[in-house]
């Protein structure tokens, strides 16, 4: 770890307060509803708002004009109703219904403490400050009020992501039943919900999940870069697929974070520090800050994070005589500057830059000592990600329109161990650089008095060249590799409408219309002769419609039914097989969904949901080993996919909650792609062995789809309350992920999964300094997580890839 940085943000742990700035800000909000005022308020101010009652959705509230504090705000537009504004954190406010005289009385006589009496303007208690769900579904693009959003949708926290340690997707992965990742390493994972999997690789193909940082795209056809979810205001989870209104890339649905906003109000300083100590490895630690800074009078802001976090290794190679080889180094940053313009213009310029060092592979020999690998090479990996973004808003009196645009560098090298029993050291290397353009422009209705609306246009160019060497420490030569291009044009639109009281009906449409071409790299001429119908590039164009249409019901007090269709796709591309170009085509998933909704989170003592889905997943893209032991990519037929998910929460007394998950996923390939013979247990002639390859079973049906788990569990408690003057704040957790297969050939058909994972993590402090103790993998658990850790060692001759030991980690963090 970087001792100056380290150093540096200590000392910020010492350092004194920073006086605020003047609060007040522009704020123009015409009258209306409740349901109309605050998305509007919400954005002009860069505040999270939620409402506790959901009967005052359709409260009219009075017009406010001028500059002045966002509490100012929130009091002129709800005088004269039975509502009032909680401040529950910096930049977090809750409505609520306000009490009557008689009931404000007895809760303070019912109180045994007086210094923790509480008036219509003291600070809310502990739980009273935990936020309720928010109040609308960004990712719906209209501002969509969950109540009603039909589709599944789960959205997390972002403080509670950071509870205990900021662990990056692992964070999202540890609270969701219904998202799956390989663990090849940090930067080089692949997300999957809802059973959409291809494969353990980083191939040519598109991701399965979008993934977006506010409305920006993070990625294309490139693994989850993995960043940091320091300062974070909340990531919603859209189960997809979600091709209307996102397009391709999205068939299993899509993660977005959405970071908090620069607050031209107050000037702030938060900071962390963490040591960690990892049982049967080797110590790390992290540390953190986040700067907001008013810039002039004016409504101006920036907003800035920071971070570097060392994760101790616990695999030995005895081979090497080295211990503890598999450490992670990642650092990096994020920066928005928000700029207030006037008349409900603003513009947000932004940036982010990570990169990951892992110095060897996290995979283990199965049958020698627990946590050791006799491997000839060291087989680390580097991850570069660097984006810049500028972002348009403007609002009128119930339309708001958007503009977001970013320019994406993403490299990552791969470095394999593909060396003989018995023989010289050999390596394979590999690398993917990416480069993306993206710009989408839309115009919005917020959904209010039942009728919202979103119209959009955008464009994307994408552009991935992958190089691979090959040969011995010393000495290696280029290996045929491939150059993907694509450039979409898209419009879209997708209306809601209350049809009657209570039932909301939606229909969208989008339109991709998309040049595809490549190439391939590192030929060799005489190869390249011998060609026969194989050609080394490739042109061509796809049109793709991708419609969607649900209905929804609100069939009693807190209890919602709804129904679902969605489409989407991923565009094909040309990918390596043996010293050949090959071409793969575009795949296709159609899903039909139905779920139920009772009680609402957060404010019901009892709240569940649960839905099934089925899709049709034609022409699937999966990664493969080639003829020459090397991985590439082709379609290797048509699937099915059932999955039945639920969740439950209850608050049986003040302060505790208790929540609890599952999904079950029953997925499975019902056609080979033409020219795909099965021969025994194996596909005779190229591919020799898939991530699916397809034995017959004795019912004769085909294999399932790998690499997502046929079920998993989560649960977890939250527990909350006062020790004198201090907040104290204890979580646990614990996963169970049944068992899958990276493959179901003979070489990659080993099982994975089928172990229990598990945490907890206690906080004493207030608002301003707090102390956090956390434990992962409490029980240490070895296990076998989803990952091919070399495609030149097949599972068969005995690896796995455990879980990270017990970790014990202690944190202090300061807010200024």
């Amino acid at each position: 770890m970087n001792t100056r940085l380290f150093s540096a943000l200590l000392l910020l742990l010492c350092a004194t307060p920073v006086a605020a700035r003047d609060e007040s800000r522009l704020i123009e909000l015409p009258s209306g509803t409740l349901l109309q005022s605050l998305p509007l308020l919400g954005r002009q101010a860069g505040i999270s708002i939620s409402v506790a009652d959901a009967k005052l959705w359709r409260r009219m509230v009075k017009p406010v004009r001028g500059r002045m504090s966002v509490q100012k705000a929130l009091d002129r537009m709800l005088s004269g109703t039975d509502a009032h504004a909680v401040k529950v954190g910096a930049t977090s406010w809750r409505i609520e219904r306000r009490a009557s005289r008689s009931q404000h009385a007895t809760r303070q006589a019912g109180s045994t403490r007086k210094s923790r009496q509480v008036s219509v303007q003291a600070t809310p208690s502990a739980e009273e400050q935990r936020p309720v769900e928010e109040i609308v579904v960004n990712a719906s693009k209209i501002d969509m009020p969950y109540v009603n959003y039909a589709g599944a949708v789960t959205i997390l926290d972002g403080a509670d992501l950071q509870f205990g340690g900021e662990r990056g997707m692992d964070s999202i992965l540890s609270r969701m039943a219904t998202i799956s990742s390989t663990h090849l390493g940090s930067g080089r994972n692949k997300l999957f919900i809802r059973g959409i999997a291809d494969s353990s690789f980083t191939g040519p193909t598109q991701a399965t999940v979008g993934q977006y940082l506010g409305d920006i795209r993070l990625s294309y056809n490139a693994p989850d870069p993995d960043l940091r979810l320091y300062d974070i205001d909340r990531v919603e989870i859209l189960e997809g697929p979600q091709g209307t209104l996102y397009g391709a890339g999205s068939l299993g649905g899509i993660i977005r974070m959405i970071p908090k906003a620069p607050d031209p109000d107050e000037t702030t300083l938060v900071a962390s520090a963490g040591v960690s100590l990892v049982q049967h490895g080797a110590p790390g630690g992290d540390v953190s800050a986040t700067a907001n800074i008013p810039v002039g009078a004016r409504g101006h802001a920036l907003r800035l994070v920071g971070y570097s976090i060392s994760d101790g290794g616990y695999i030995d190679n005895p081979l090497l005589g080295l211990n503890d080889v598999n450490r992670t180094d990642i650092r990096g940053g994020r920066g928005t500057l928000h700029l207030d313009l006037g008349d409900n213009w603003a513009i947000d310029f932004g940036g982010i830059y990570q990169t990951i060092k892992a110095d060897d592979a996290q995979y283990a020999d199965k049958n020698a000592p627990p946590l050791t690998r006799s491997s000839l090479v060291e087989q680390g990996a580097k991850a570069r990600y660097g984006s810049t973004m500028v972002v348009i808003m403007k609002d009128w009196d119930n339309l708001h329109f958007q503009s977001s645009n970013a320019y994406v560098d993403h490299n990552l090298y791969e470095r394999f161990d593909a060396s003989l029993v018995g023989d010289t050291p050999r390596i394979f290397e590999q690398r993917n650089a990416t480069r993306m353009l993206t710009s989408e422009t839309r115009l919005s209705r917020p959904y209010s008095d039942g009728l919202g609306w979103v119209i959009g246009a955008s464009f994307l160019d994408n552009r991935t060249r992958q190089t691979r060497d090959f040969g011995g420490e010393n000495m290696r030569a280029a290996i045929v590799g491939v150059t993907n291009r694509i450039t979409e044009y898209t419009a879209y639109g997708e209306m809601s409408l209350e049809l009657l009281p209570d039932i909301v009906a939606t229909g969208g449409l989008r339109y991709t219309h998309a040049r595809l071409g490549g190439n391939g790299e590192d030929i060799d001429a005489l190869v390249a002769l011998t060609q026969i119908g194989r050609a080394i590039t490739a042109k061509r164009n796809e049109q793709d419609l991708l419609p969607s249409a649900s209905l929804l019901a609100n069939l009693g007090k807190n209890v919602t039914f709804y129904a679902r269709y969605q489409e989407g796709f991923r565009p094909g591309g040309l990918s390596i097989d043996g010293s050949f170009v090959q071409r793969f085509r575009n795949d296709h998933v159609s899903t039909y969904d139905a779920g139920m909704r009772f009680g609402r989170k957060g404010v019901t003592p009892f709240d569940a949901t649960i839905s099934i889905s089925h899709s049709r997943w034609r022409d699937i893209q999966a990664d493969y080993i080639d003829t020459n032991g090397f991985p590439t990519t082709a379609n290797i037929g048509d699937g099915k996919i059932t999955s039945i998910s639920g969740s439950i929460a209850v608050r049986p007394v003040t302060g505790l909650s208790l929540e609890m998950g599952a999904v079950y996923n029953k997925s499975r390939v019902i056609q080979l792609s033409t020219g795909l013979q099965l021969a025994g247990a194996t596909l005779a002639g190229p591919p020799t062995d898939f991530l699916s390859s397809v034995p017959v079973s004795a019912t004769g049906r085909l294999g399932r789809i790998p690499n997502v788990a046929s079920h998993a569990v989560r649960g977890s408690a939250n527990f909350e309350t006062a020790i004198g003057d201090e907040d104290f704040h204890l979580q646990g957790w614990a996963s169970y992920i049944g068992p899958s297969r990276v493959g179901i050939g003979p070489l990659l058909g080993e099982g994975q999964g089928d172990y229990l994972d598990s945490g907890l993590a206690a906080r004493i402090g207030d608002d301003s300094r707090g102390i956090t103790l956390s434990i992962t993998n409490l029980l240490d658990s070895r296990g076998n997580r989803f990952a091919l850790g070399t495609p030149f060692v097949p599972g068969s001759e005995g690896y796995l890839t455990p879980l990270r030991p017990r970790t014990l980690r202690i944190a202090v963090d300061v807010a200024y």
